[in-house]
């Protein structure tokens, strides 16, 4: 790790609740981004650790990942002026890339305990994103229907008025909010979007610290293909889909029929390189991507024109056939 990144991991240490040293160059400490876990004070979910010539954090509580320079700039301002000063000094760039995750033994939760109020499904106290000019011109932008989503003037305010998350507001920002709800549609966590460029884009809270961090659940036929995006975005122009907030999570125990993986058509992007490869080991079906098309996401095949569910039907793979697209796909 960076010398000057292991410094200055020394002096926020301070201010990150349950701060400790894992082992060399893997730090671990209560998220200071989405407050971590509030039924239980002792869950430390948050990690700093190198990945080849930078240093990342990353949150397996909200799902923020952000480079070290990004995460001290949103902890301590001030230090991090400091920080890039010195950076500098040494003629280094200050971009960080994030590209693979450490593998932590995490315990698996029970997705499928019951919860009470399970009989419809829930409406926020929110004015939906269709009432707010801000928020629907964002998402008719990207042809996404307003009527799915809500949106929070204040989003850490109004977090905290459906749980306790954020000790300290200070700076708070105007957020879309995306539900996420079970099987039996209880609201069991939600998704705030930024709208200013230089936020975190996506954080994750959980009602249930025990539910799967997944969009989508509740509208979701088993005994038909279940298709895995990326983001709760993507999955909205994709027939029978869910998609992961945040993580990599396991649905074997969903009782689906059929599932197949759909990742970003980044295939100079390590970290989903490794996903996709770890998918075909393990048996999955995987989307390899056409070299025609070029957007990055779903959603930017949508604006350009794509018929998507077509795509998808048409590059869908497994075994020996996805191993030998694959590696057609990938460019690293």
């Amino acid at each position: 790790m960076d010398l000057i990144d292991s410094k200055y991991i020394g002096l926020v240490s301070s201010r990150l609740q349950k701060f400790k040293r894992v082992k060399a160059d893997l730090y671990n400490f209560r998220c200071p981004i989405c407050g971590d876990s509030q039924r239980n004070k002792n869950k430390a979910r948050g990690y700093i650790y190198p990945v080849k010539n930078n240093t990342n954090f990353k949150c397996h509580n909200c799902g923020a990942s952000l480079s070290f320079n990004n995460f001290l700039k949103e902890i301590d301002p001030t230090l991090h002026k400091q920080y890039t000063l010195e950076k500098f000094k040494e003629g280094h760039t200050g971009k960080n890339f994030v590209v693979e995750e450490p593998k932590f033994n995490f315990q698996k939760p029970d997705f499928f305990a019951k919860r009470e109020n399970s009989k419809n499904l829930k409406k926020l106290d929110l004015p939906q994103a269709s009432e707010v000019p801000i928020a629907r011109e964002y998402l008719e932008k990207r042809k996404l229907d307003p009527e799915k989503f809500y949106f929070a003037h204040k989003f850490k305010e109004w977090t905290n008025t459906q749980k306790q998350t954020f000790e300290k507001i200070g700076y708070d920002e105007p957020r879309i909010i995306i539900p996420l709800y079970d099987f039996e549609n209880n609201l069991i966590g939600f998704q705030g979007r930024a709208l200013l460029s230089k936020s975190v884009k996506y954080i994750t809270v959980m009602i249930s610290d025990d539910a799967p961090k997944i969009y989508g659940l509740n509208t979701i036929k088993k005994n038909e293909t279940v298709y895995i995006t990326e983001g709760p975005f993507d999955s909205s122009f994709v027939r029978n889909s869910i998609a992961m907030c945040g993580a990599d999570v396991d649905v074997s125990d969903f009782g689906f029929s059929r599932t197949v993986w759909v990742y970003d058509n980044e295939p100079r992007n390590r970290e989903i390189v490794n996903r996709i490869s770890k998918a075909i080991d393990h048996g999955e079906k995987v989307i390899i991507w056409p070299l025609n098309v070029q957007q990055k996401d779903i959603n930017d095949m949508v604006l350009a024109g794509l018929n998507v569910m077509d795509v998808l039907e048409s590059n869908t793979y497994s075994g020996l056939e996805a191993k030998i697209k694959f590696n057609n796909w990938k460019k690293i």
